[in-house]
């Protein structure tokens, strides 16, 4: 199951604060489109702007649920340990070691928030076509 991992000392910036992409950060860009084309994950993974709006606790995740037929998207704060949502689809990343350890890799990336097939994500049999 997903699940948020707290890491107290790295706090997101608000949606006010947080900046956008900008012509500054087109090596940048450049290199991970490079990295995820070489992996075979260009059409998988993407990016998105890393913003808090209001704090979750340790025991806390951000769900997603969808109405296919209304086109529209819900994200709502669920107790990590009773959701159902047990499908991560977003990520932050997470500064380790240098080591090549599978304990140093399996920390790699914290939940920020996942959803279940059942709610209407991808790949659900309740998805739209």
């Amino acid at each position: 199951m997903g699940h948020r991992t707290s890491f107290p000392d790295r706090t997101l910036p608000s949606f006010e604060e947080a900046e956008g992409l900008g012509a500054q950060d087109a090596p940048f860009v450049r290199d991970l489109v490079a990295v995820l084309d070489k992996h075979g994950n260009l059409d998988r993974f993407g990016l998105c702007l890393l913003h808090d709006h209001f704090p979750l606790a340790a025991d806390e995740v951000l769900v997603e649920t969808h109405d296919t037929a209304a086109r529209t998207l819900h994200v709502q704060v669920e107790k990590a340990a009773t959701s159902d949502h047990t499908r991560p689809s977003q990520w932050r990343f997470v500064k380790t070691g240098d080591g090549d350890d599978e304990a140093a890799g399996s920390q790699v990336c914290q939940v920020i928030l996942q959803c279940t097939p059942v709610s209407g994500c991808p790949g659900s049999t309740s998805a739209a076509p």
